[in-house]
C-alpha cells in the first residue's frame, strides 16, 4: 500500500503576482521555500565590481537599477530586485573574476571578520511606488590554510558568489560565526523581503 503524499509546506500565499529581477537560483529557492509564487525576469544590468562612496550606497542603487530595468518593461507588476555585495576592511568583493581572483579573496577573508550586505528594492512603475532597504550580516571566518583554499575552489563553488564563498553550501564550514540574518548571507533576507511584500497585499499567510 503507497503511503499518502505528504502535504506541501506552505507558509505564504501569493495574492498578486510578482516578479524576481534576478538570476540568482539562491533568491529563487528562498522565496520557493515558504510557497510563494512569482515570475523570474533577468533584468540584463551588469553587475558592477566597485565604486566610490559608502558601501551599503553603492549595493542600494546596484539594486535599484536592477529593479528599474524590468519595471520599465512590465509597468503594472510588483517588481522585487536584490544585491548582494561582502566587505572587509572598507574593500567590497564583488564575484572572482577567475580561481586566481577567488583564492586572493580567500586568503584575504581568512581568519577575519566581514560584512555581507544586501539591498532589496520593491518597485512598482505604475503606481509611482520604490522602496528600499539594505540589510548587514557580520561573518567571521575561521582561519584556512592554503590546502583548504585550494579544495574550495577545485570544488567550483566560489566563481559565481560575492565575496567567492557560498554559506549554504560548502561554504558554511569556512564560517566561524555570524551575528544577523543567514538568509542574508546566502541573497535575500527574507525577513524584511516578507515585511515588505505583506504590507502591500501581494503575500498573505496562508
Amino acid at each position: 500500500m503507497e503511503s499518502a503524499t505528504p502535504p506541501q509546506r506552505r507558509l505564504f500565499r501569493t495574492i498578486e503576482p510578482f516578479i524576481l529581477a534576478s538570476a540568482s537560483p539562491r533568491r529563487r529557492r528562498l522565496l520557493e521555500s515558504l510557497g510563494l509564487e512569482f515570475e523570474v525576469v533577468v533584468s540584463g544590468v551588469e553587475e558592477p565590481r566597485s565604486g566610490t562612496g559608502p558601501a551599503s550606497e553603492l549595493v542600494l542603487g546596484w539594486a535599484r537599477a536592477k529593479a528599474s530595468a524590468v519595471a520599465a518593461i512590465h509597468a503594472d507588476r510588483w517588481v522585487l530586485a536584490a544585491d548582494t555585495i561582502v566587505v572587509v576592511a572598507g574593500t567590497i568583493l564583488g564575484k572572482p573574476l577567475d580561481t586566481r581572483e577567488a583564492r586572493d579573496m580567500l586568503a584575504e577573508l581568512s581568519g577575519r571578520q566581514h560584512q555581507v550586505i544586501t539591498a532589496i528594492c520593491l518597485r512598482h512603475q505604475k503606481c509611482h511606488h520604490e522602496e528600499t532597504e539594505a540589510v548587514t550580516t557580520q561573518v567571521r571566518f575561521k582561519k584556512l590554510s592554503a590546502a583548504e583554499i585550494e579544495a574550495y575552489i577545485a570544488s567550483g563553488e566560489p566563481l559565481d558568489k560575492a565575496g567567492a564563498y557560498g554559506i549554504q553550501g560548502l561554504g558554511g564550514c569556512l564560517v566561524r560565526s555570524i551575528r544577523g540574518s543567514y538568509t542574508n548571507v546566502v541573497g535575500l533576507p527574507l525577513c524584511e523581503t516578507i515585511e515588505r511584500l505583506a504590507a502591500h497585499g501581494i503575500i498573505a499567510p496562508c
